[in-house]
């Protein structure tokens, strides 16, 4: 080998260490993440959700049996709760307002009064800190009445979400830039193990994508028709899971890509893109569904009003980024049963030896940031991103030094993705703030930046190691130049 072409090997080499910009953009905002039900406890002071109903029917659906009633308790300590934002210099704080908070049956003819003092409280303290609050309006905590007459898989949701939208426009839209509208899922329509427990997978969970789907498109123009003069920036957010193919051959590159649309494509694409389900989604659930014997297709269709409706409907996409999955094909099912796996025809997997963290499904990949994020900029013409949760569960660890790991090896491949790909990342909430109660797994997993003493009534903070480190990223608005460790690899 010459020594030109040793440079060149050396070069190819040592490019991603030597060359990579650790800088990030000087409007790039950094935040951190929390959610309503979560966190905030005061159950005495809301209506009742879907998941307290189904807890109290049997409460070793938790895996501790724990409950939420009391939670981190920022119902009544919300101004510890910013004084830990401050001390950490965040530009925005991502939290979600319960809507049975606001609405305690669900219906926009009972308004609670001391839930709109609580979140005008809580949003004139983050602006008095020069925080900007980034408010998500559903984030997977259903009002007990509006689940009674099918939730999201009655179409008449989509109206009742407009209605409860207008009313957080009326009292707080003077004062916050940013909306999320909907935290997406489809948890309890497609299986028991998460309430609601509809258990219906690939009938239910396709009509509530389709009813959350149009009551997002409702609140945006909302947003930009009766309160164009708040100037709202309004998004969606969406389980921004990376699926790769777990061989060269061209079978498992069809089935993951088959996978990303079906557990991705399907909510973006409506909002993002052509205002429909992606196409492979249509052909597949139609196939299935023919062969089981069905007159149509068990996919619910958009009309053509629908479609225009849909389509753009956006400011911004959130993108929550935690792991990644491989694929494999898998062969056609030939009997009647339907089944949202039947219709991907795709088996989902990950590799034992990437690294874990407590949570079972969370393994360590940064390989994916830069592979989802790329992949969306290319299928929906690089809209503008927020990173809306990004974390690692322990068992609540002070010295949280794998969490401090994972996020530096996770905002590294978010800045390649950034100075490399162009795509359009605009900031970055870290997940989560506190630790907190976690669903079907209660306080058994810890993703806070700062530990809760849940033994303690008054529900003491401590902050761990991973709240320092991110002070003082956001301090610096750059990464170190060293990862602490080289257990993950960026690439697959």
């Amino acid at each position: 080998m010459t020594i030109f072409r040793k440079c060149i090997y050396l070069f190819l080499i040592f490019e991603p260490i030597f060359c990579a910009n650790n800088k990030f953009p000087d409007d790039f905002l950094f935040g951190v993440a929390s959610s309503a039900y979560q966190i905030e406890g005061g159950y005495d002071s809301r209506g009742k959700t879907t998941f307290d109903h189904h807890w109290e029917l049997n409460s070793s659906m938790v895996s501790d049996s724990s409950n939420a009633k009391i939670a981190c308790d920022s119902y009544h300590q919300y101004q510890k709760d910013i004084e830990l934002l401050s001390y950490l210099g965040v530009d925005f704080y991502r939290f979600s307002i319960s809507w049975a908070r606001i609405l305690p049956n669900g219906f926009p003819n009972k308004i609670n009064p001391d839930g709109i003092r609580y979140y005008n409280a809580l949003i004139d303290g983050l602006l008095a800190k020069n925080i900007q609050p980034m408010v998500t309006m559903f984030h997977f905590d259903l009002p007990k009445p509006l689940q009674d007459l099918g939730g999201w898989t009655n179409p008449i949701i989509a109206d009742l979400f407009e209605e409860y939208a207008r009313i957080l426009f009326k009292n707080f839209g003077d004062r916050v830039k940013y909306w999320i509208t909907i935290n997406s899922n489809t948890w309890g329509y497609g299986d028991s193990d998460w309430p609601p427990m509809v258990d219906q997978s690939g009938f239910g969970d396709y009509l509530a994508i389709k009813n959350t789907i149009l009551g997002h498109a409702k609140v945006y123009h909302l947003a930009k028709g009766e309160f164009r003069e708040q100037e709202a920036q309004i998004g969606f957010v969406v389980d921004g899971r990376w699926y790769e193919p777990g061989s060269e051959s061209t079978q498992d590159r069809d089935a993951a890509e088959r996978a990303r649309d079906f557990n991705v494509g399907l909510w973006l694409n409506p909002i993002y893109g052509s205002g429909d389900f992606p196409q492979i989604v249509k052909e597949r659930v139609k196939l299935t569904s023919e062969k089981e014997g069905f007159a149509k297709s068990r996919l619910p269709q958009f009309t053509a009003d629908e479609i225009k409706f849909v389509k753009n409907s956006f400011d911004f996409l959130g993108v929550n980024i935690y792991t990644s999955f491989l694929v494999k094909d898998v062969d056609e099912q030939n009997d009647k049963e339907f089944s949202w796996d039947k219709d991907v025809k795709a088996g989902v997997y990950q590799d034992v030896k990437w690294e874990g963290a407590k949570s079972d499904w969370l393994k360590v990949t940064p390989w994916g940031v830069r592979k989802i994020l790329s992949w969306i900029k290319q299928k929906y013409d690089n809209p503008p991103i927020f990173i809306t949760e990004n974390g690692f569960s322990d068992a609540g660890e002070i010295e949280d030094l794998e969490r401090v790991n994972f996020m530096k090896l996770y905002l590294k491949a978010l800045l390649e993705a950034i100075d490399r790909d162009g795509v359009n990342v605009k900031g970055y909430a870290a997940w989560s703030l506190l630790d907190n109660f976690e669903w079907l797994v209660g306080y058994t997993e810890k993703f806070g930046l700062y530990h809760v003493d849940f033994a303690d009534p008054g529900r003491r903070r401590t902050p761990k190691t991973s709240s320092k480190w991110y002070k003082k990223l956001i301090e610096r608005r750059q990464l170190d130049e060293t990862i602490p460790s080289d257990t993950y690899k960026t690439e697959l």
